[in-house]
């Protein structure tokens, strides 16, 4: 018995990668039109996860504790996910 259709879930991922490139898209907008005025500078950071374990890198302190909240909650609702979707299957 299955209760979620093979159609919504590919529908649904696909949505999910659409929306994805579209944020990506206006970020570099964004930051391509911040970054065009010539004031400011520039923080960045990223987060790798390996199963649960983020590895988290910046340029700053701030950027840094932004992305390790950022990362806790992504391995919060990927541990909910897991439990969610091994209960439906």
């Amino acid at each position: 018995m299955k209760l979620v259709s093979d159609q919504l879930l590919s529908s649904v991922g696909l949505t999910l990668v659409f929306a994805g490139l579209a944020l990506i898209l206006v970020a570099v907008v964004w930051l391509f039109a911040r970054s065009s005025r010539g004031k400011g500078s520039v923080k960045g950071g990223g987060v790798v996860v390996i199963g649960p374990v983020p590895i988290i890198f910046g340029t700053d302190k701030e950027t840094v504790k932004t992305l390790f909240i950022l990362s806790i909650i992504l391995v919060a609702l990927l541990l909910i996910w897991a439990v969610i979707s091994s209960q439906l299957f």
